[in-house]
């Protein structure tokens, strides 16, 4: 059953979803808006891979003692995980009762929002709290980019996993962009604050901007890029947002005085208080 859903708004946008009877929404906590009195609200610490979305079967349909066991293990390496990513620890589940419901979700920047369709097929990989709500057909899940290419990548060191059937909405800052790097000649560069989401089968990495040459060092230190930007190779969907949220911190920043740029910006931005 397809989840019926609409995003309304401008400069800030929310999700609409109507919610059919049999119908399992969830989202990570601090994302809900509102809701219709006929849908129920549940939080829980598991996502549905660990078996947090799904309730016990009556007569220990879930494997007696030993299911009990690994469902809560499952749920507590979840929970483990998504603490170490310095994500929520919680879900919030909506479900309906007695006919049709509504429920709102949004973001947490101005910004769009976008719904992604899973066929099972492909997964997708975002950017840390991009995560606003799914179908609890779509797992959710915490992938580790190793090496240098997680540490120096301005998306951090974690992006969030989607797999599965269903639909799972994201939303990011600013306006987005769709585009393939199979159509610029498979590869694209772009500010490591600027990628919102792509598909299994993008190659995410991190280069460093120029040599180590004058222009380089000039690209470093006045460019406002700082020293890396973001490469996403291969032939799959890729959405990019206008603003980071770095830019705009440091937007915040400076509008209550003080120059927290610096003069030079990039690699010598300051931080003094």
């Amino acid at each position: 059953m397809t989840l019926q859903q609409e995003i309304v708004g401008n400069a800030m946008q929310m999700a609409v979803v109507s919610l059919q009877p049999g119908q399992t929404v969830y989202c990570e906590a601090g994302k809900f808006l509102f809701k219709t009195t006929n849908v129920t609200m549940e939080t829980r610490l598991g996502g549905p891979s660990s078996g947090g979305g799904q309730q016990s079967q009556p007569g220990g349909g879930s494997g007696g003692m030993g299911g009990l066991l690994r469902q809560a293990m499952g749920t507590a390496m979840q929970a483990g995980q998504r603490a170490l990513a310095g994500e929520s620890l919680a879900f919030q589940y909506f479900t309906t009762q007695g006919g049709e419901g509504t429920v709102g979700f949004a973001g947490v920047l101005p910004g769009e929002m976008r719904a992604l369709e899973l066929d099972g097929t492909r997964a997708w990989f975002a950017e840390k709290d991009a995560f606003v709500a799914a179908e609890s057909t779509v797992d959710f899940g915490i992938a580790f980019q190793g090496g240098r290419t997680g540490r120096s990548g301005g998306e951090g060191f974690v992006l969030e996993k989607f797999t599965g059937r269903g639909t799972v909405i994201i939303a990011g800052a600013g306006n987005f962009i769709d585009l393939n790097p199979a159509d610029f000649g498979g590869r694209v560069e772009v500010d490591t604050g600027c990628v919102v989401a792509f598909e299994e089968g993008i190659r995410y990495g991190v280069q460093r901007v120029g040599g180590l040459n004058r222009q380089g060092v000039m690209n470093a230190v006045f460019g406002g890029e700082g020293l890396s930007l973001a490469t996403l190779e291969g032939d799959g969907r890729v959405i990019l947002q206008s603003l980071t949220i770095e830019s705009l911190a440091n937007a915040l920043k400076k509008a209550q005085g003080g120059d927290k740029q610096g003069p030079t910006g990039g690699l010598f931005s300051t931080n003094a208080q």
